[in-house]
């Protein structure tokens, strides 16, 4: 056998077994995770709480996607915001978790067609400058309704949604009649919250 077949072999039962150890790690990671989120949103006056294990809502946004996992649902009372699905996606690298608020909206439906839209901040200097201004592209309606509310704009120029690695998008799902605010997982503060609850306003009459 040449060394170049034997290789493929090493790496091929190495990244399955690195695979296997994430996937084993994330259940117990990933309801430590979710726990987390429900217990910090609350301490900020969000009343949210843990939906069951299995809840539909765990399949959006889940096609043909491999090593990727929901980690369950949070409900919330009284926001635009309907829910919250805690997001495992697992590789021989690890595991990393994503946010998806998601706002449920009748006029998300399959036969309008709806683009995907995300956040742009804009630095007033290149590299090291500071992050002066916010700008959102993509579906043309919905990123014009966004970029004309300054309140928003003032949410997330003062909280940590204006670190550029706190990347956002909104993907529409009309097989559900939901949209899905995206986000790397982290703990918002009550501003970063707000500018997320604004946005789901937005969606909701988009």
């Amino acid at each position: 056998m040449e060394w170049n077949s034997i290789f493929s072999i090493v790496t091929g039962v190495t990244v399955i077994f690195g695979v296997f150890l994430a996937v084993h790690s994330r259940k117990k990671s990933g309801a430590r995770r979710r726990e987390q989120l429900c217990q910090h949103l609350q301490k900020i006056g969000v009343s949210a709480y843990a939906m069951q294990i299995g809840d539909i809502r765990e399949g959006i946004g889940q096609k043909h996607s491999l090593g990727k996992k929901s980690m369950g649902i949070l409900g919330l009372n009284d926001r635009n915001v309907d829910s919250i699905n805690i997001i495992g996606i697992s590789s021989q690298y690890g595991t990393n978790y994503f946010v998806d608020y998601l706002v449920k909206s009748a006029n998300i439906i399959e036969r309008r067609m709806l683009g995907k839209v995300k956040l742009i901040r804009k630095k007033n200097r290149p590299f090291w400058g500071k992050v002066t201004s916010v700008e959102w592209t993509g579906d043309k309606s919905l990123s014009q309704d966004l970029n004309f509310d300054y309140d928003l704009e003032g949410k997330l120029l003062t909280s940590e949604m204006k670190d550029p690695g706190r990347n956002i998008q909104i993907i529409p799902e009309p097989e559900y009649e939901y949209a899905r605010i995206k986000t790397d997982y982290f703990l918002p503060s009550s501003e970063a919250f707000e500018a997320i609850d604004i946005i789901a306003k937005h969606i909701k009459s988009w």
